[in-house]
């Protein structure tokens, strides 16, 4: 009996002493140990039509999902990670028409381009354009339902951008 002790707890030290290398954790993310600090970057607005809240929005909703899914320290320049990127379009087209060919709803979409330097591992390094969009009623005015609209995509982008950077997905 006290054999079969010893060697499971020798069999659980070498399992969790052979891991300290591995990349994962219970967050989804894969990101070495090495790296401590990450720099999160104004989004900035390059799009044809304004909304004015929207890079903020998306660069706050950022830091907050690396605040919240990782152990990394925000710095405001020379991070590990540096995150940075822009908001280049922001639509409104019909996403469906009636018989009459009417639309029945329209689709904002709002595009951001991501870049992603991970300074210790460059082979990790992301310049990716991402989308995300949402569908409302087209006898609603945008006006009155865009910052709800908004707020659904900007957490969507912020899901894939964050998953591009250090998930790898």
């Amino acid at each position: 009996m006290r054999r079969i002790l010893i060697l499971l707890a020798l069999a659980a030290v070498l399992l969790t002493g052979g891991c300290s290398f591995v990349r994962y954790s219970f967050s989804g993310t894969s990101i070495d140990p090495d790296v401590k600090t990450v720099t999160i970057n104004y989004f900035e607005y390059k799009a044809m039509k304004v909304n004015p809240t929207l890079s903020n929005d998306i660069t706050e909703a950022l830091k907050d999902k690396f605040r919240k899914m990782t152990n990394l320290e925000q710095v405001e320049m020379d991070g590990d990670l540096d995150v940075s990127g822009e908001v280049t379009g922001y639509e409104v087209r019909a996403s469906a028409v009636t018989a009459d060919e009417v639309a029945a709803q329209n689709r904002l979409t709002v595009t951001c381009k991501l870049k992603f330097v991970n300074k210790l591992h460059p082979e990790e390094n992301v310049e990716q354009s991402f989308s995300a969009y949402s569908d409302y009623d087209s006898t609603n005015p945008l006006d009155a339902v865009e910052a709800t609209l908004c707020e659904e995509i900007v957490e969507k982008l912020v899901e894939d951008m964050f998953n591009a950077c250090v998930a790898q997905w």
